[in-house]
């Protein structure tokens, strides 16, 4: 059985993902709120940023610029 890791662990992974994504702009939009944000967050809301980094680039960059409609699920 493979163990989940620690909220420490997931919390830098998330952060290092976030300022990694390939663009200046994405880095800039997902590490920003990274940083701006993270504090606040329990284990539920680490997964939903989590998932949001799964999500490609454009479609996230395009739900905040509201130029696409945002998915139930990151509403």
């Amino acid at each position: 059985m493979t163990q989940q890791p620690d909220l420490p662990t997931r919390f830098a992974r998330a952060k290092f993902r976030a300022w990694h994504r390939g663009t200046r702009e994405a880095d800039y939009t997902f590490g920003g709120f990274f940083d701006r944000f993270h504090v606040e967050w329990d284990e539920p809301a680490l997964a939903w940023f989590e998932a949001l980094l799964e999500e490609d680039d454009v479609d996230v960059l395009a739900w905040a610029l509201a130029t696409a409609p945002v998915p139930e699920k990151f509403a």
